[in-house]
């Protein structure tokens, strides 16, 4: 019941709660972003994989160079780099591409904010599984195969913009056990893990834990 009718309402309610909470927050972010760096202030990055295998444009605001994820995967100076963010469970302690403010915003996930537009188009939810590159699932399932029937489990559900993985050491965690903790997730969903998730957030996001 809280699944399929209860969660999308209380997404749609704590959307236009943090949307106009928060506003100055959102503000204050575009303009840093704008004097920052030249480029947009969202970012343009590939596709996601949502709810049933779905495909989804993903809004974050910018923290890296213009063209950062085209160019880790093209750019011959980026070769080294990209095969150490594909051993690194598609995360890289050092990237070079992020912006000074880009550093600040990812450490207290502030580059997550427009994903509040994909909750209120009903391609997210606020809390959920971890919303992966097309080619970062399919390669981490070939690195841990023994993952794949909980790839399914958590492609059953929409992501979230913060979920249990999130509040449990967020880049700290690999694939394996950060798929492991999204499943549970979905066979455990309810109001109140919801709402445990959503207090937790916000101490993770000031303190900036396993951020990178």
């Amino acid at each position: 019941m809280y699944k399929k009718y209860f969660k999308r309402i209380i997404d749609l309610l704590g959307t236009i709660f943090l949307l106009l909470f928060f506003s100055p927050v959102y503000i204050l972010t575009v303009i840093v972003i704008k004097l920052d760096s030249d480029g947009p202030i969202l970012a343009d990055v590939p596709e996601r994989i949502g709810e049933q295998g779905k495909k989804f444009k993903m809004y974050k605001f910018r923290s890296m160079i213009v063209n950062a994820h085209h160019l880790l995967r093209t750019d011959p100076k980026f070769y080294k780099l990209y095969d150490q963010y594909k051993k690194g469970s598609y995360k890289l302690k050092k990237d070079p591409r992020i912006t000074k403010v880009g550093k600040f915003i990812r450490k207290h996930s502030l580059d997550e904010i427009p994903q509040l537009i994909n909750v209120l188009r009903g391609e997210m939810s606020l809390v959920g599984p971890r919303a992966y590159y097309p080619d970062e699932l399919e390669n981490q399932q070939k690195k841990f195969p023994k993952t794949r029937k909980l790839v399914a489990k958590v492609l059953s559900v929409k992501p979230g913009i913060t979920g249990l993985w999130q509040v449990s050491g967020r880049s700290e965690v690999n694939f394996d056990k950060r798929i492991a903790l999204d499943a549970s997730y979905v066979k455990n969903m309810s109001l109140l893990l919801d709402l445990k998730i959503i207090l937790k957030t916000p101490l993770v996001m000031l303190s900036g834990q396993g951020a990178i």
